[in-house]
């Protein structure tokens, strides 16, 4: 009797028992996958925010920067001075141009690319540029000028993962009349607008 309870006691574990350790296995392995895939998106879509940041603050800045005719002024003669965005018409087409530059892998722009646009147009006013690799395609768009209620959208798009379903990052500002001394002032959004983020 003591042999058969010493050979109860080494037989070691079950078919059954095997196959929960493996099942667990499993699932812990598809969370793990889940979320470094997960992570992984995140990380390439930080450049998405961090360039419509970039561009916010060159529209805020070329905002706050005023502007003012440089004619000769005569004795006693005055000039005002104005603020306006950025005209966004020669950065409004996306750029890089084709969406199929950046759908699943990096692309690398040209200098040419940003180059577009002049003291108060385009990405020269905004005084952005990519100089590595991106995963994503910028826009601006404005309206309005200096004048109230005139607003900014700084825009990036793209598709990650390379299944046509784009990703849309938003960051808005818009020029509001304070009235009084204050005058006219650029408020920006608090956050990103995101679509499909991990696209």
């Amino acid at each position: 009797m003591t042999i058969l309870k010493k050979l109860r006691k080494a037989r070691g574990f079950t078919l059954v028992e095997l196959m929960i350790v493996v099942v667990i296995i499993g699932i812990l392995a598809s969370l793990a996958i889940y979320g470094v895939n997960k992570y992984i998106a995140s990380s390439k879509s930080a450049e998405a925010r961090l360039g419509i940041g970039a561009i916010s603050k060159g529209a805020v800045t070329a905002y706050e920067g005023e502007t003012m005719a440089g004619a000769l002024l005569t004795i006693g003669g005055t000039v005002g001075s104005s603020r306006g965005l950025c005209i966004g018409t020669a950065a409004t087409a996306l750029t890089p141009v084709a969406v199929a530059s950046v759908k699943g892998v990096k692309y690398q722009s040209g200098a040419a690319e940003w180059n577009t646009g002049a003291q108060d147009n385009g990405w020269q006013c905004l005084r952005f540029s990519m100089t590595g690799p991106q995963y994503y395609q910028y826009s601006y768009i404005s309206t309005g000028g200096n004048l109230a209620n005139a607003t900014y959208d700084a825009l990036a798009y793209g598709d990650l993962d390379g299944d046509d379903v784009i990703a849309t990052f938003t960051l808005r500002g818009q020029v509001i009349d304070s009235g009084g001394s204050k005058g006219k002032t650029l408020t920006v959004s608090p956050s990103v607008i995101e679509a499909s983020p991990s696209e």
